[in-house]
């Protein structure tokens, strides 16, 4: 009886990975990749008919590498992601160059930058004045002018907040605010996947728009490839749900596949809006075991500064074809605030190469902490500059410490993260690994003063070559509590020694420095 009971469950599983591996989303990943190698497989067939013509045809194919090496030597762009081009268009010219301008080229992601510019001029003005921030410091000052009028990102001080630590923590919440929503609901997320996280917003989506709710839904067309099925859009439309694919992964070559939404966010009525590192998706909120547990995080704010998060996803949807009346969607009215928050500072960037937001105030949060700069990310890519910036503050007295996971979702990239621990590690920085499983939370929190909580990761892709958005908080109770729960999650994480570090094999060292050199291409 056991024997047929388990005979039975092992058909069983082979009928769900068969279905799996054969779905149709599956099908469509197959295809596209696919498509990918064809083109790579033409350039190669060319290669061997014109083989006759080698010298001539090298020759032409090395002009053009030096000409793009050129190119890539004066570009606006960090040296990093240059030397990462540089080396293999003139090791390898007969690719290199070609690839560079399939993959490489200029940052000019598809859509209207100086419209979404005139958009936010006009919609979010600079609010707050010197006397709002000056009691906190010429330092938050310096921070909260560059976000109100370089990044037109502007401070409010009418805004409550509330910090989740965990998924689990925050997806009731997130199900009772969305149930409030009178007028609209707005999501985008880089990762959307079907699960029972996802059954459950829809379900109160779904409800949400036969009462009359406007309930749009933007996902990322990479992000989501492999977790929706290729036509959803279309079953959301019918279920009343507007949906848009930011750029859908398409089977061409094309430095637009670069240039991905990460943002995480959500907007309620123009009131509640939620930012965080989470997706919707069940091992988010840990439903689904994925490399051990996953800790993650979201902050919830409720007043004036929601309108920021309003105007961002609007210019989203408008991103190649403005036609938004951001008048529609003022809030009727603002709740009245529990408590006395400091300044709250929704932001948002770019990849134009002008719309360097998240890493300039990361780079300014670490280089003005005075007495303790505590971060975490899953993936530690950071340039030169970063790295610096880290060591001075460490070898100034400031207690910096950087914490990451200890389980890895993707194996290069955390070769890359802890190839980057040893300078760290001699300045004087502490490290820590999250050993109960992956951390992909992503805060920045300094001298119980300063914090930050979005969607952007430590690396040279958040930085430079995706949407990404969050939170600068100034002087609110929620910087204490991203402090708190870096604290807490600290008793569960290894720490890192220089000795660890050199106990490595050469190959294993190796390795990691390859790695580290071309990471911006990751």
């Amino acid at each position: 009886m056991k024997q047929k009971q388990q005979m039975e469950q092992t058909r069983q599983q082979v009928r769900q990975k068969a279905q799996s591996i054969f779905s149709p989303r599956m099908q469509r990943m197959f295809l596209i990749a696919l498509s990918i190698l064809l083109q790579f497989g033409v350039y190669v067939v060319l290669l061997v008919y014109f083989s006759q013509y080698f010298v001539y045809f090298y020759w032409l194919c090395l002009g053009v590498s030096l000409v793009v090496t050129l190119f890539v030597s004066t570009r606006r762009s960090k040296m990093a992601y240059k030397v990462a081009w540089i080396i293999p268009i003139l090791l390898v010219p007969l690719i290199g160059g070609v690839m560079f301008i399939i993959l490489g080229g200029a940052r000019s992601p598809r859509y209207h930058r100086a419209e979404t510019q005139r958009t936010l001029r006009h919609q979010l003005p600079p609010r707050l004045s010197t006397t709002d921030v000056m009691p906190y410091g010429s330092d938050a000052l310096q921070q909260a002018w560059y976000l109100g009028h370089t990044a037109l990102c502007p401070g409010y001080k009418n805004t409550d907040t509330r910090y989740f630590s965990t998924g689990a923590a925050f997806f009731p919440v997130f199900l009772e605010e969305l149930e409030k929503a009178k007028d609209y609901i707005f999501l985008e997320y880089f990762i959307i996947a079907e699960g029972s996280m996802w059954d459950e917003i829809l379900e109160v989506l779904t409800r949400k728009a036969a009462q009359g709710v406007d309930v749009r839904v933007i996902y990322d067309g990479v992000g989501s490839a492999t977790t929706l099925p290729p036509h959803y859009p279309d079953q959301l439309h019918r279920r009343g749900i507007l949906c848009r694919v930011f750029q859908p992964l398409l089977p061409l070559l094309s430095i637009h596949q670069n240039n991905r939404d990460h943002r995480k966010l959500c907007v309620i009525d123009g009131v509640t809006g939620f930012v965080s590192g989470l997706n919707l998706a069940d091992e988010y909120v840990d439903r689904k075991e994925r490399f051990g547990y996953w800790k993650d995080n979201a902050l919830r704010l409720r007043g004036e500064a929601v309108w920021s998060m309003t105007v961002f996803f609007l210019t989203m949807w408008d991103h190649q074809n403005p036609t938004s009346d951001f008048r529609l969607f003022r809030p009727r009215a603002l709740p009245p605030l529990e408590g006395h928050g400091g300044i709250v500072v929704p932001y948002a960037d770019t990849p134009n190469p002008s719309d360097t937001v998240c890493a300039d105030l990361h780079l300014q949060m670490i280089t003005k902490a005075k007495r303790y700069l505590y971060i975490t990310t899953p993936y530690l890519a950071i340039d030169e500059t970063f790295t610096a910036a880290l060591c001075i503050a460490a070898r100034s007295g400031v207690d910096v410490r950087v914490m990451t996971p200890h389980i890895p979702d993707k194996k290069v990239v955390f070769e890359v993260t802890r190839s980057n621990y040893p300078t760290l590690l001699e300045a004087g920085a502490r490290i820590y690994e999250f050993t109960p499983g992956f951390l992909h939370s992503k805060t920045v929190v300094a001298d119980d003063l300063y914090a930050s909580v979005g969607s952007c990761n430590l690396d040279y892709r958040s930085f430079y070559l995706q949407f990404e958005n969050g939170v600068w908080l100034c002087g609110d109770p929620a910087v204490l509590a991203v402090r708190d729960d870096f604290l807490q999650t600290m008793e569960v994480c290894q720490e890192i020694t220089l000795n660890d570090c050199r106990t490595l094999s050469l190959f294993s060292r190796l390795m990691r420095a390859i790695y580290r050199l071309f990471s911006p291409l990751f």
